[in-house]
């Protein structure tokens, strides 16, 4: 036999290609791997984190102070600098290198005949036309054409999303165009979960129907996420603040007769005073540290400032398969003439009981269940076994031990399970019945059959399948262990319970048994026994993450390859799909225009049957909408709209190499309650951005004005700049990174998403930082001159401001932990870091005052009991007057919590 391909018009054997011949192509047309992203250099990350307009700004500063003679302000700039960009450094490189390990897990191999005889190579050696020999549990190399077929099937959820494994048959065409959804084809990382057969090679490496879908990734271009942006308007406005500081200062004091070269160096150091230096390098620990917390609880964040845009999301686009569901199939079903019978426990646990009405029931003592269980366990092809040989039988349900392993095709293997719970399957006992021969399912049967012999010697056909077709080859059924003709009414009321099953998105089989008389063995006049249901159940814990994500106005929206029948039983049980939400299909997709698509798709919670284009174009709709959207997937097919999505969210577990490189985060766990868990820190990170944000900005607005003040007014110099250098190293280090490890306030996932569009400095808290940073400016002023009336001593005068500059800024620091509360309604209990860091930030400045190298160093002196009481006093008085205006400004702030419950 000789096959005629394409490739070449050359004539092939069907025993395969020649090793020269394999050569050849792999010489032609190059390995078979798939081409990953552009590898990123450990120079290139590095020099990337100096882009940023903060970090600019910062190195402007530097200069400016080394021309001033301030060296030492200069090499705290650089080290703050240094330590901002190794932080971000060390993150990405990190995660890069977790990646290749991860790529590393998925290095397949290929059994292929190579001059007739069957050789093992490395998957990436595979060249078109190469003859692959397929069995139960191999992953498919490359896409190819079935040549030989016996009970074929393969797992394709990699790339349709589909839960259900796929019968494959020989093709009858070869001159057929390779596509997606061939049942004569396999593709490549697609994998063989029953039978065995040949294929032949028609595409490889980027030509595969995976390539394809990698190669859409070059099209889509990474955009900023919405803290990048904010923070760098934020720069500007600094940047563009500080020139206008040093304009007016040099200005002013020309136009009071100072000379003009002390004027230009004052509004300088003025300006590099206004730098919030700590900024940059603060926000990258605090978002490095929420990885790290991240990364504890299964998620894997590949790029740093993905944290915080997950805490703008709306919309989280979420597959079916492995996410929300467990992607284990789970017998829950089971009914016989004595009635329907649920079935608990999901997955592979072991524990689990049959319920009848609610109330539970012995399964031993009903004759048809154990009939219809031991046909289960008699025409099935899979196994399943303990880790733990000493507890083969306890059925009590421990999650770190008591789990099924299994091997083999996944609804059989929910059949096992489902006997294992009901006590007719022991792994260590010799089976009730022994099989002597097997008629295998095909897609014309829709149905297997064995033959066994039992221990009593009577030999019986076991038949399960289709309800409807063995109801066809029944002629009796089974009720209370008595055998009765299958009337009409009887056949109906089973096929009528089929159809109740299926519209509850289970998967329907049904069983039928009789006893072999003599050489009788066919299919016909077989007694019926009943039903079963079977579905992927939802994880448990997606149950309460949609609850959440509802709560916190976040819409969970299911995209799946799956049946829409299928997709909205598991929305409408996790209450994905609610009363005002509609379900919708690939093929409807399709028949709308773009703008007709973005009217509706704000409406739609279930996307089934969909395509990798398809995902694309509704992350797209619904970002053309203004929402931020989060997007998740594991198959190849997610991985054009994981990208495209604002962030990105693949799988660590089953998740493909091209869908992590697209991807901002990987669940390691596949876990949908992950992810809203990501959701909630992005919040958390974000709120506490805002938090150290108006310390640090209050905190340098006080020092400015109280400068600017001071020589507007006359004053001799308020501060000394040794004393500004060390405020801003006490106060702008160790307080603001405690305040970026805050914790979650109740309400932090019962609050409205924020809008991406919205500013940093979005409800009031401009304002408020600047209404603060005058009072900060105005005590440490108050407390100058009061200190100068009483002593006539500037070096007093001045350490009372030092002192009070701080202690002020200090104490701000805990106003700082709530936007909606007073410092007299917050809890200043619950961060220890952070009244550590203030307590370590104190000594350090009653150090500066009263320890004699201090005195010498920042040209302090010390200061009495009733000076220290006057300086508390001016300290004291800004919280006072904040919470004042709390009470009126601020009170109406939490009325914008969401406080919905889960719709039903």
């Amino acid at each position: 036999m000789r096959k005629r391909m394409e490739s070449g018009g050359e004539m092939l054997p069907a025993a395969g290609l020649s090793q020269v011949q394999a050569q050849n192509r792999l010489e032609e047309f190059g390995e078979n791997v798939l081409t990953g992203g552009k590898k990123i250099k450990a120079s290139h990350i590095f020099a990337a984190q100096f882009k940023d307009v903060m970090v600019m700004i910062l190195l402007v500063s530097t200069v400016l102070s080394v021309l001033m003679g301030e060296v030492t302000e200069a090499i705290t700039i650089i080290v703050i600098v240094l330590l901002n960009a190794l932080l971000g450094f060390f993150q990405e490189f990190r995660t890069e290198k977790t990646l290749d390990k991860l790529k590393n897990m998925a290095a397949p191999g290929a059994t292929v005949l190579r001059d007739g005889v069957p050789v093992m190579i490395p998957a990436s050696q595979v060249v078109r036309d190469d003859v692959v020999l397929l069995k139960a549990g191999d992953r498919v190399p490359a896409d190819a054409v079935i040549l030989e077929a016996s009970s074929l099937y393969s797992d394709e959820s990699l790339l349709s999303g589909e839960s259900v494994e796929v019968e494959k048959i020989p093709c009858t065409d070869l001159s057929l165009p390779p596509e997606l959804h061939r049942s004569d084809m396999v593709y490549m990382g697609t994998v063989i979960t029953k039978g065995r057969g040949r294929a032949m090679v028609v595409s490889t490496g980027m030509q595969s129907e995976m390539g394809h879908i990698a190669g859409m990734l070059s099209e889509i271009e990474p955009e900023p996420t919405p803290l990048q942006k904010k923070l760098d308007v934020m720069g500007k406005y600094i940047a563009i603040g500080c020139l206008v500081i040093c304009a007016v200062v040099a200005a002013t004091g020309i136009l009071r007769g100072e000379p003009v070269f002390d004027m230009v160096v004052t509004g300088i150091s003025l300006a590099v005073a206004a730098v919030p230096e700590g900024l940059p390098a603060i926000v990258t620990i605090a978002l490095a540290l929420s990885v790290s917390r991240m990364l504890k609880r299964n998620a894997l964040v590949r790029k740093l400032h993905a944290v915080e845009t997950l805490g703008c999301a709306d919309v989280i686009c979420s597959d079916k398969t492995g996410t929300l569901t467990e992607n284990k199939m789970t017998a829950t079903h089971l009914y016989t003439t004595e009635g329907m019978i649920e079935v608990t426990g999901s997955g592979y646990e072991k524990g689990g009981e049959f319920l009848m009405g609610g109330r539970r029931v012995n399964v031993t003592a009903m004759t048809d269940v154990q009939m219809l269980l031991h046909i289960a366990v008699g025409c099935n092809n899979a196994s399943i076994y303990t880790d733990d040989p000493r507890e083969p039988r306890n059925r009590s349900f421990n999650p770190s031990r008591d789990v099924w392993q299994t091997a083999g095709e996944a609804t059989e293997t929910a059949l096992l399970i489902l006997a294992a719970k009901a006590g007719v399957f022991k792994e260590d006992e010799e089976r009730e019945y022994r099989r002597i021969d097997e008629i295998p399912f095909d897609s014309t049967r829709k149905c297997m059959s064995v033959i066994v012999s039992s221990r009593s010697g009577d030999t019986q056909l076991f038949c399960k399948g289709a309800p409807d077709v063995v109801l066809e080859k029944c002629g009796y059924y089974s009720t209370n262990g008595r055998t009765l003709p299958l009337t009409s009414a009887m056949k109906q009321e089973f096929l009528r319970q089929n159809e109740e099953m299926g519209r509850q998105a289970l998967r329907v089989l049904g069983f039928a048994y009789k006893t072999c008389r003599g050489s009788d063995r066919a299919e016909q006049n077989l007694v019926f026994c009943g039903l079963t249901g079977m579905i992927d159940p939802p994880r448990q814990e997606a149950y309460d993450a949609v609850l959440r994500c509802r709560q916190a106005g976040i819409r969970p929206v299911m995209i799946t390859g799956d049946h829409i029948i299928t997709a909205s039983a598991i929305a409408r049980k996790l209450k994905i799909l609610t009363g005002d939400g509609i379900a919708m299909t690939g093929a409807e997709i399709d028949g709308m225009d773009d703008r007709e698509f973005e009217r509706i798709v704000g409406r739609v919670s279930v996307f089934a049957r969909v395509t990798p284009g398809h995902k694309l174009r509704i992350v797209r709709a619904l970002k053309k909408n203004g929402h931020v959207v989060a997007m998740t997937g594991d198959g190849v097919n997610d991985a054009p709209a994981i990208k495209e999505a604002d962030i990105g969210v693949a799988m660590g577990m089953n998740g493909t190499d091209v869908t992590k490189e697209a991807s901002s985060i990987i669940l390691m766990d596949d876990n949908f309650a992950t992810l809203v868990a990501a959701v909630e820190q992005g919040r958390v990170i974000y709120d506490n951005i805002r938090k150290f944000i108006r310390y640090l900005l209050s905190s340098n607005i006080g020092e400015v004005l109280t400068m600017f003040i001071g020589m507007l007014m006359g004053m001799p110099v308020i501060l000394l700049p040794i004393q500004i250098l060390l405020i801003n190293l006490v106060t702008d280090g160790l307080p603001a990174i405690a305040l970026g490890l805050e914790g979650a306030q109740e309400n932090v996932m019962r609050r409205k998403p924020r809008s991406a569009r919205e500013g940093i400095f979005a409800g009031g808290l401009l304002g408020l930082i600047i209404f603060r940073g005058c009072l900060i400016a105005l005590a440490t002023l108050g407390c100058f001159v009061t200190f100068f009336n009483l002593t006539g001593n500037l070096a007093i005068a001045r350490t009372g401001a030092f002192l009070t500059l701080v202690l002020a800024q200090l104490i701000h620091v805990f106003e700082c932990k709530s936007e909606q509360k007073s410092l007299f309604r917050i809890n200043i209990f619950d961060n220890w870091k952070l009244i550590f860091a203030v307590l370590i930030s104190a000594a350090i400045v009653f150090l500066s005052i009263y320890h004699p190298w201090g005195q010498f160093i920042f040209r302090t002196i010390p200061l009495s009991f009733m000076q220290l009481m006057i300086v508390s006093a001016f300290c004291i008085a800004g919280p006072l007057i904040s919470s004042i205006i709390y009470s009126f400004s601020f009170r109406k702030k939490e009325e914008f919590v969401v406080t919905a419950e889960m719709p039903e």
